[in-house]
């Protein structure tokens, strides 16, 4: 089976190619806009199955059908919430919630499997959905955090943080000002999607880090990466052995 990606997030496209790849499903193909989409299905072949993502870094994804009749199948991955999904449920195979659940995406691709069909042209009329989406909500990523300092509530905004850490059980935010904060949360939360992927990344079990704090990247023992930040030089930060592929993808 081959699939084509069209997610305007780069990151996030090649996570779920490795996933999609870890099932035995081949992408022949990534794309990141409608402009981009609408040229590619005008000039190739359209592939069994379509993993297509709502709103594009050039508009909604919908333009696309507005332009060109698609003849594939689609799985839809969104950030959206269930209510606007259900008026397009029935002209797809499947939706999944960002962020994709590995057990969630097998289901899915064997949904579509399962499908004793051929792929057709698929006639998709997105108009209802479009009403719903006409302010379409943003991805529910955090803007900022806010901790407690005395009997005051500060609120740290997401590109003034250099990196999140786990320390004594405690999680802190290291700000762009070399001060560090406590926060309610774990890193296990953070990663499980409140934080942009193309902003942030989580190298290891104790550091996520941005993309805009990493100063040098050097080599490190056992085939590691060991990374220095503008501000940050408490401790040493590694990318872990198992994460370097990953990290490399991230930051291209």
């Amino acid at each position: 089976m081959k699939v084509l990606i069209i997610e305007d997030e780069k990151p996030a496209a090649r996570r779920l190619q490795r996933m999609l790849e870890a099932l035995d499903v081949e992408v022949s193909q990534m794309l990141h806009s409608v402009e981009e989409s609408i040229e590619w299905f005008a000039n190739n072949p359209h592939p069994e199955l379509i993993f297509l993502d709502i709103q594009l870094s050039d508009g909604l994804s919908f333009e696309i059908f507005d332009e060109v009749t698609v003849k594939s199948a689609i799985i839809f991955t969104t950030a959206y919430d269930e209510y606007a999904l259900q008026a397009f449920k029935l002209n797809s195979v499947d939706y999944l919630l960002k962020p994709i659940d590995d057990e969630e995406l097998q289901t899915a691709i064997e949904k579509f499997r399962e499908r004793d069909i051929q792929p057709k042209e698929v006639q998709l009329s997105f108009e209802d959905i479009k009403k719903l989406l006409v302010n379409p909500v943003e991805r529910p990523y955090k803007k900022r955090f806010t901790t407690k300092i005395g009997q005051h509530i500060k609120m740290i905004p997401i590109d003034e943080i250099e990196c999140f850490y786990s320390e004594n059980k405690g999680t802190y935010a290291h700000t762009i000002d070399g001060r560090d904060y406590l926060l309610d949360t774990t890193l296990e939360q953070l990663d499980d999607g409140e934080l942009a992927p193309e902003q942030f990344f989580r190298v290891n079990r104790t550091f996520i880090i941005s993309i805009q704090a990493i100063r040098d990247i050097v080599s490190y023992t056992n085939s590691r990466l060991q990374l220095k930040l503008h501000n940050f030089k408490d401790q040493e930060i590694i990318v872990a052995r198992e994460r370097v592929k990953d990290f490399k993808l991230w930051i291209e």
